[in-house]
């Protein structure tokens, strides 16, 4: 049996995380596969491997190493130099043009892995296009958001809110821009954002809070997400580019009504109207216009929500995704 290593080299908790601690016990419990990580920040419950045990058998039989990042690659490498059955999985997560480094690094893995078709002309590399499904035991709808809204303790009735990074090229500025008139006239709508924020682009946000701090929460990086996908009853994702972001179909699973800026690979998952609802980059008038209208109302963001999680439960589990990795390492072993 092939032994498949995840390596995770990164000390803050990303959507990558989430991506590895969801696909390794599917990679397990859908091909069979005996499926290890390495590294730290991810979920005690996962199976381990030390180095001393991989050094070991990487000498003896075949292994594929999957890395997300440039040093899980390069870590990848030197233990290929060890073992002569070593295979190297490299996975692009981000449609921005890569560095001429790590342009070096992908020529070296064995097999690359694009997110979307974005991505794999951006890398511009011969690349796999497998998305990341997600875990639909811990995403799916609450039994009564109203209770899951109430249990963050936010206030108000209904949540709208991003989730990510702060940062300004993610798009808050936008969301804080469009959202401004909007609370006032709806005293039962609480706006929050979760996410890291530090530094400049902590100041920079609390600028744009000015006068709204108390319709307006930073809620913080959260290790646990699900209980915020279960509250929101609207899921604002107004960045300017991503390479492929766990967000939209982790909120779609939990029901949430997703309100999108139009990047180029969710009109595959998205419907307009139907399953969410999108806006062009940037177009703080449009984004102003659709809150409006679900503000307004609420039943209509429900109804979508339910339809998202109803496309969700179809089309985005991460079984999908094992299955499609699986095939990729048995051919490259086999090959």
């Amino acid at each position: 049996m092939t032994l498949i290593i995840h390596p995770h080299f990164h000390k803050r908790y990303t959507g990558v995380t989430r991506h590895v601690e969801s696909v390794v016990p599917a990679l397990t419990r859908d091909t069979g596969s005996e499926t290890r990580v390495m590294g730290s920040g991810l979920n005690d419950g996962l199976p381990r491997i030390t180095w001393p045990e991989l050094l070991r058998r990487a000498r003896t039989e075949p292994v594929v190493w999957h890395a997300h990042r440039n040093n899980e690659l390069l870590a990848g490498m030197v233990l290929k130099l060890l073992g002569r059955q070593v295979k190297l999985v490299f996975t692009r997560h981000t449609s921005m043009a890569p560095t001429s480094f790590t342009r070096f690094l992908a020529r070296g893995a064995d097999a690359l892995v694009s997110l979307t078709r974005q991505v794999a002309e951006v890398i511009a590399l011969p690349s796999t296009v497998i998305s990341h499904g997600i875990d639909l035991t811990r995403f799916h709808p609450p039994e009564d958001r109203d209770e899951a809204w109430r249990r963050l303790g936010q206030g108000g009735r209904y949540g709208v809110g991003v989730i990510g990074r702060i940062r300004k090229e993610k798009g808050q500025g936008d969301f804080l821009d469009a959202v401004r008139p909007l609370l006032p006239q709806h005293p039962e709508w609480k706006a929050v954002l979760v996410g890291l924020a530090k530094g400049p682009d902590l100041d920079w946000v609390n600028g744009l809070r000015a006068g709204l701090e108390d319709r307006v929460s930073l809620a913080g990086e959260q290790s646990v997400i699900e209980p915020w996908y279960q509250g929101l009853s609207v899921l604002v994702h107004p960045s300017y580019a991503e390479g492929y972001s766990l967000v939209h179909v982790e909120a779609m699973a939990s029901g949430c009504c997703v309100v999108a800026s139009k990047l180029p690979y969710l009109d595959t998952l998205i419907e307009h109207g139907r399953t969410g609802f999108f806006f062009e980059p940037g177009d703080v008038k449009a984004l102003r216009e659709l809150l409006a209208m679900l503000m307004r109302e609420p039943e209509r963001a429900r109804e979508v929500g339910r339809n998202a999680a109803e496309e969700a439960r179809r089309r985005c589990g991460v079984e999908h995704e094992a299955r499609a990795l699986g095939d990729l390492y048995r051919t490259l072993v086999e090959r």
